[in-house]
């Protein structure tokens, strides 16, 4: 009988354990799934800023935005490819959302949505980047999530300081 109590509270001890550290992980597709398709909708985004703005500083942004996502996806889609993980080849649904809103805009008020599209953009990116770099079992993800957080930082200083710039004044 005692061997069937400890048997049964080993199995109980092991399910808890095992979804406690599950609930501690983060699947290494989803991350690459997420992470590439914030990356696409970023990319989008600033494309349309680039043809929609009338500020030089919100164009040079977009540019630099365009660049080091760009850059960021091409390592990833390497990364991934050599783990046999695929890409989005789409922006999430959100993002797309917000790039139709975007498009609606013109001049000072596509500016003002733009970045204030772009602070809550980096703050969701973030969080994506640094749960990772907490919860990916897989090292040179979790190593990749962790050197692009400092770049996705700055793109969220920069963006609120746009945000600061370009809000509606009354």
């Amino acid at each position: 009988m005692m061997r069937i109590y400890k048997a049964f509270f080993a199995s109980v001890l092991l399910a808890i354990f095992s979804s406690v550290y599950a609930a501690d992980t983060m699947d290494a597709e989803d991350f690459v799934d997420e992470a590439s398709a914030k990356g696409i909708a970023e990319i989008e985004s600033g494309k349309l800023a680039l043809e929609k703005s009338t500020s030089a500083d919100i164009k040079a942004f977009a540019q630099q935005m365009i660049d080091d996502h760009t850059a960021a996806n091409r390592q990833l889609a390497q990364m991934a490819q050599s783990k046999n993980l695929e890409v989005a080849d789409e922006a999430e649904l959100m993002s797309k959302a917000k790039k139709w809103i975007l498009q609606l805009r013109e001049g000072e008020s596509f500016d003002e949505a733009y970045a204030n599209n772009q602070v809550v953009s980096h703050e969701n990116t973030l969080e994506l980047y640094r749960d990772a770099a907490q919860r990916l079992e897989d090292p040179a993800l979790k190593e990749y999530a962790s050197k692009t957080l400092p770049k996705l930082e700055q793109h969220l200083d920069k963006a609120k300081q746009l945000q600061a710039t370009h809000q509606k004044r009354d």
